[in-house]
């Protein structure tokens, strides 16, 4: 085990982070398609998890956790609406500019973070740039971008790869740091829109992943047919809401998987990059991603119901100083709300109140063994659902919640984060090979991932199970205590980061 005197602190700090990134298509977990050579090589020189979970399988809740340590019952973002208010006291950014650091976030955003909050502000999104200095032909690929509506392109994408988010966000990462004095120390997220829809790339990613070379997923959409509401709700949706969805979801997998690749090209021109400026060294690098995606699995792409392991458990890749390279996968169960206790942990910051997550940096550093995992590390815990009773076939309205209507020539569209498919309230423990789900109604599933990965069996009704279901829902108890809040009333010391009326006012009830 490394001594405390043998740690060396990093200087910077990279974060960076996918969007819609399912954890399991990768070789290094198995999977028949090589998507990321370059994610799966920093995996190899650092530290992996494989049970490394979501705060909340979408993309508001779960990127205001990774800045702030906290779950979304505690920091209050449920819903990708609400990205204007996050009750926390500190955050990653707020902590960086505390040591010194230059800040900067390039790339997607969907957080209360603002142009104020960092010393270099770039935001992308699914439909191109939306802030900083942008060509004439990038506007047009935006354009071109936005008028996909989050659907599958048929054909790869009319413009140089050049053009691409990844491609560009990079180039102003690279920039940002160009800029800076040799000596000056900085954090910066790095934030890709991709792989999330609309699923489009160019050649030649368009066909690296050829159609009728894919694997066959797991299952399609007769397994929805004992699925909860939500879920067959979702798979009627897609159809209203894109022509011939069905008939779309392997070129949607097949670009899904292109999109992987750009990305991973990209990130190896970003570290080489930081290599030439002999930057690595003295940075940590933090690989991760918001949550994943079901790429074809039970018939279905996007997100959207409920806490399958295909969109709550995401790629968690950490390399830098004094990270100890670790063979395989690491055994903890983490989560997003670990990153911003670890970052301050490696940069000798306090944690500051009101953290619910948990420093990695001692599995890390070699200071604790693989052997001697902390018994917190044992499970891991996901939220997801904005509230009120969940709906059923009963309760839908005509239009359906989530069709858009996009008016003039264009066909509908859908939004997979609507009103059914987040009604209510639902929480999930993963620990050892067994995952639970309940919901507020009373509803308990119970299944075995090592015989059953996608979740077609429920056995907490069959013999058997009992003790099993017992020690998980007192696991699942104990979660949701240590979830909530731990700060004081908001009378006494809350602070909103930010309030439309004013940024620096304290949160009021």
């Amino acid at each position: 085990m490394a001594s405390a005197d043998s740690v060396r602190a990093p200087r910077n700090i990279v974060v960076i982070m996918t969007d819609q990134h399912r954890a399991d298509v990768c070789a290094r977990e198995g999977f028949a398609l090589d998507t990321t050579p370059h994610l799966d090589a920093i995996a190899g020189e650092g530290a992996w998890f494989d049970h490394a979970y979501t705060s909340s399988p979408l993309c508001c809740p779960a990127r205001t956790s990774l800045l702030t340590g906290r779950f979304p019952a505690a920091h209050r973002v449920t819903t990708n609406p609400a990205m204007r208010f996050a009750v926390a006291e500190d955050d990653l950014f707020s902590t960086a500019r505390g040591l010194g650091c230059a800040t900067a976030l390039i790339g997607k955003n969907h957080t209360w973070l603002t142009k104020d909050d960092v010393d270099t502000f770039v935001e992308f999104s699914h439909g191109g740039q939306i802030s900083g200095p942008c060509t004439d032909a990038e506007a047009e690929f935006d354009s071109w971008l936005s008028g996909l509506r989050h659907r599958t392109s048929t054909e790869p994408a009319p413009f140089p790869v050049e053009l691409q988010n990844p491609v560009r966000i990079v180039n102003h990462a690279q920039n940002w740091i160009s800029s800076l004095e040799p000596d000056q120390p900085f954090a910066l997220l790095l934030s890709f829109s991709e792989p999330h829809n609309p699923f489009q790339v160019p050649e030649p990613y368009f066909s690296q992943f050829p159609v009728a070379d894919l694997p066959r997923t797991d299952t399609d959409a007769t397994a929805l047919e004992d699925a909860p509401f939500s879920w067959r709700y979702l798979h009627d949706l897609g159809r209203a809401g894109e022509e011939d969805y069905d008939g779309r979801v392997p070129r949607a997998r097949a670009s899904y998987f292109g999109m992987l690749r750009l990305i991973d090209d990209q990130v190896r021109r970003f570290t080489e990059f930081l290599d030439e400026r002999h930057l690595s060294e003295d940075t940590l690098i933090v690989v991760t991603s918001d949550h994943g995606d079901y790429v074809g699995e039970y018939g279905l792409v996007r997100k959207g119901a409920e806490l399958p392991e295909v969109l709550t458990r995401v790629p968690l890749l950490i390399t830098g100083p004094s990270v100890v390279t670790h063979q395989g996968p690491r055994p903890e169960h983490v989560s997003l709300v670990d990153i911003y206790p670890t970052i301050c942990d490696a940069f000798g910051a306090p944690i500051g109140p009101g953290v619910q997550g948990r420093s990695l940096w001692p599995f890390l550093t070699g200071a604790v063994g693989a052997d001697d995992v902390h018994g917190e590390f044992r499970s891991a815990y996901v939220e997801q659902g904005m509230g009120g009773l969940p709906y059923t076939a009963a309760d839908v309205p005509d239009p359906m919640p989530g069709l858009v209507d996009n008016g003039g020539p264009h066909a509908p569209s859908f939004d997979e984060l609507n009103a059914v498919t987040q009604s209510g309230r639902r929480r999930m423990i993963r620990k050892d090979r067994w995952k639970l789900v309940a919901d507020e109604l009373g509803s308990v599933r119970l299944y075995d991932l090592d015989t059953d990965p996608r979740e077609l069996r429920d056995l907490a009704g069959e013999a058997g199970h009992a003790e099993v279901l017992v020690d998980l829902l007192t696991e699942l108890a104990s979660w949701m205590m240590r979830a909530e809040d731990p700060l004081p009333v908001p009378e006494r010391g809350y602070r909103l980061k930010r309030d439309p009326r004013n940024h620096r006012a304290p949160y009021r009830a």
